[in-house]
């Protein structure tokens, strides 16, 4: 990013201000970092190298916590899940709490299961 050193953050596209927003997050060197759907407005390179930073981030002890609301990505990113619904609806191991049953709960039976790897919100 420092080719745009030069310019305001409004005027970076959205990829670009989520690159921003992280190399700020990660320069505190925090031991817990929150992340509000990091990888909104960025391209598929982009996306992979975020998550390999977020796993860095924990082999190095850190604790991540990521909104995250695209559920194709959701097993392959995440090893622990919390699914809300104005309340917990399940907290724990991906493998667990990633279950048709509690993502119905959780979208209010508002999710169509097209196959075993593609979930369609309605």
């Amino acid at each position: 990013m420092k080719e745009y050193s030069d310019r305001q953050i409004s005027q970076l596209s959205g990829g670009q201000q989520q690159r921003v927003f992280l190399a700020r997050a990660l320069a505190q060197d925090a031991e817990v970092y929150f992340m509000d759907e990091p990888f909104v407005g960025v391209d598929a390179a982009t996306e992979k190298a975020i998550i390999a930073l977020l796993n860095e981030l924990k082999e190095a002890g850190k604790t991540v916590l990521v909104v995250h609301h695209d559920l194709q990505t959701v097993k392959e990113y995440f090893d622990w899940l919390l699914l809300l619904n104005k309340k917990t609806i399940a907290v724990g191991p991906t493998e667990e709490v990633f279950t048709s049953e509690l993502l119905q709960k959780t979208y209010g039976g508002k999710l169509t299961f097209l196959d075993q790897s593609t979930i369609v919100t309605q």
